[in-house]
């Protein structure tokens, strides 16, 4: 890579100027997808901001209430989910939200409202933030059926119908993966600019991977398929050398790494969990569209993720997802198993 001719790039494909490109491919777009990202987007801005500076500003530790998932809040869950909630709801373009912290979903005034439906974290992995690890926020956008009079029905679609998904994550680098259904696309917040860049064109994850990421410490609750998986991995019995662990406790770093690197996550449902620990809506659905717009699979251990009709809108359920050939193997078990 020429870092010199890269550093005097002035070409520059900004995150607002693909999604406008994107937009010229449908004739009949008003524009409001676009209008609605960019709120998206001014919200990653200012939790990126907020998240580096935290320890600085004392939003750090918890806010003394509970959200609905029994998950002790921090100070920054709180305020990014303020954060999202009033950019979204500002953007004019949108009729109910769904956040993972709030319990009930949020229905626009009918002044404010638009015909996008929003469903989102607004920050995962946030029992990591005192440590430093990547944390981020994870969403999906659904069309309601109907904008005059929208029903918690519309909420409760498959994850097949998104009509795009995405992450950002606040790491070494504030990285925003988007896919709005022609493939995954990657961007870098460039300080200096304020602008999300083009740096990860045409995401592809690799058919197969070299690496494994699942909680180990959950092994003697889990299903024999999941098992049997993870053992392969481990010991494999057709002479390939064994798979990497890698496990950051952090869903938004864990699926980036496997959409770069390939291989596999898991969080299957164990003893404890029967249900699985991952929310459908926020967490599964939109991870499971990009692998699938990436080239790979996602799998709940009984059917294609996407293909599942949420019956609440905090349902949770297993995942398996990653490269194709990875996920296919761990379907396979499964199969045997039933």
């Amino acid at each position: 890579m020429d870092h010199e001719a890269d550093a005097h790039r002035t070409d520059l494909m900004t995150i607002t100027r693909h999604v406008l490109n994107e937009q010229t491919k449908y004739p009949e777009s008003r524009g409001d997808f676009t209008i609605l990202l960019s709120h998206i987007v001014l919200g990653c801005k200012f939790v990126c901001s907020s998240v580096s500076k935290a320890g600085l500003a004392k939003l750090f530790g918890l806010a003394g209430e509970t959200n609905i998932q029994g998950e002790e809040q921090k100070k920054l869950d709180v305020l990014s989910n303020e954060v999202f909630v009033k950019a979204l709801i500002s953007s004019g373009r949108t009729c109910i939200l769904v956040s993972e912290e709030n319990e009930e979903a949020i229905f626009v005034d009918p002044s404010k409202r638009g015909r996008y439906i929003v469903v989102f974290d607004p920050l995962d992995g946030s029992s990591n933030i005192d440590c430093g690890v990547s944390i981020g926020t994870i969403f999906g956008i659904y069309l309601v059926k109907d904008e005059e009079n929208p029903t918690i029905d519309d909420v409760l679609q498959a994850g097949k119908n998104l009509v795009a998904a995405g992450y950002c994550m606040y790491g070494s680098a504030c990285t925003l993966v988007l896919s709005t259904g022609s493939g995954v696309n990657g961007f870098t917040l460039d300080p200096s600019l304020g602008e999300f860049i083009l740096t990860h064109p045409n995401i592809k994850i690799p058919k197969k991977g070299k690496i494994y990421s699942v909680n180990e410490g959950n092994a003697k609750n889990w299903d024999e398929p999941t098992t049997k998986f993870v053992e392969k991995c481990k010991f494999p019995t057709d002479g390939s050398p064994p798979r990497s662990l890698r496990y950051i406790g952090s869903m938004v770093a864990d699926v980036h790494r496997t959409l770069l690197y390939g291989g596999i996550f898991l969080y299957p449902a164990d003893k404890k969990s029967p249900n699985g620990k991952l929310r459908l809506l926020y967490e599964v659905f939109p991870m499971s569209y990009l692998m699938e717009q990436a080239g790979g699979q996602a799998f709940t251990g009984k059917q294609r993720a996407l293909d599942l009709v949420p019956g609440k809108i905090h349902e949770r359920s297993p995942v398996f997802l990653g490269s194709y050939d990875d996920v296919e193997e761990i379907k396979t078990l499964y199969a045997a198993a039933n």
